[in-house]
């Protein structure tokens, strides 16, 4: 039985709650404010990236010039794709028309993939380059936006395609970038860098394990570095995968973070139910996430969000 991956843009929209350190301030709740509101940030940013790749997965997978298996590419309801097969590098565009056809966000601008001829995405070492053209994300519940500008290289380290999955058993991905640009909606810039890895298994239907590659002062597993929004850097670490499980309608079911800035460090746990314990697999409703951070005095403090 194979898993239609078609929709596997839903895959990571909850893949990544990373967040931000905060400024120092001696009041918890001024804590949990500021690491709640950079938690916001930073998984709008991995949210719509991710979102973004996996629409690149459809058409990479549906066009038998890249993929190397033949089909039609997938409607996206909020763009139009246009394909180059005959220049070197062949390229897909991707333009966003600002429509709210998905019915949560309005997304403008254009990213570019482009892939060398003779590479076909199904082949074990396969890459992709995405260009991000002032992708601008707007989230209707709030009209908080983001605009993202940068360059993605995308790896099939394993080979083989996610629409082959359940026979092929796991396929390796990893995303990295040396430089990406996020404006926020009060005008600051900031740049970050990404180095991930995703694992697809199969397990009565698709799972994905997401970890971090990058590694700096003796520590690994980083997943996202940079600068947030207060001006501060940041290290975000992978220490738990983050899993995703079709089987529980492609919810993050596990996983932790550890966030490091030179003012608070933070720990953030998921798959958690409404008091605070390791819950199993409803598929619906809430689950919550759990950070947890020391402030400057030596308390330890805590809050728990859903998502």
């Amino acid at each position: 039985m194979k898993i239609k991956f078609l929709s596997v843009a839903t895959f990571a929209v909850l893949l990544s709650f990373f967040f931000s350190g905060c400024k120092k301030d001696n009041n918890a709740t001024d804590y949990g404010s500021e690491l709640s509101s950079q938690s916001d940030d930073h998984s709008q940013f991995s949210n719509e990236t991710d979102a973004v790749v996996d629409e690149i997965n459809i058409a990479l997978e549906a066009s038998a010039s890249f993929s190397g298996r033949g089909n039609n590419i997938q409607f996206i309801c909020d763009a139009t794709i246009v394909l180059d097969t005959v220049s070197n590098p062949r390229v897909i565009t991707i333009t966003y028309l600002g429509t709210n056809c998905l019915g949560n966000r309005k997304r403008t601008g254009v990213v570019v993939i482009s892939m060398a001829q003779g590479v076909q995405w199904k082949n074990a070492g396969a890459v992709v380059n995405i260009d991000f053209q002032n992708l601008k994300i707007t989230r209707l519940s709030d009209n908080k936006s983001i605009t993202i500008n940068g360059t993605h290289t995308y790896t099939n380290v394993s080979g083989g395609l996610l629409i082959n999955l359940a026979t092929l058993n796991s396929i390796t991905h990893t995303l990295t970038s040396t430089g990406m640009s996020i404006t926020f909606d009060n005008g600051s810039q900031r740049n970050w860098q990404v180095s991930q890895q995703r694992v697809f298994t199969y397990n009565n239907g698709g799972v994905v394990s997401t970890t971090g590659l990058h590694s700096q002062g003796g520590t690994t597993g980083i997943a996202v570095w940079g600068t947030n929004r207060f001006g501060n850097p940041f290290t975000c670490v992978i220490s738990q995968p983050l899993i995703i499980r079709q089987d529980c309608n492609f919810r993050l079911v596990s996983g932790q973070l550890l966030h490091d800035n030179p003012l608070v460090d933070a720990t953030t746990t998921f798959g958690l139910d409404s008091n605070g314990n390791t819950t199993s697999c409803p598929g619906s409703g809430n689950y919550f996430m759990k950070i947890e951070w020391t402030g400057p005095g030596g308390n330890s403090h805590s809050v728990l969000l859903p998502y």
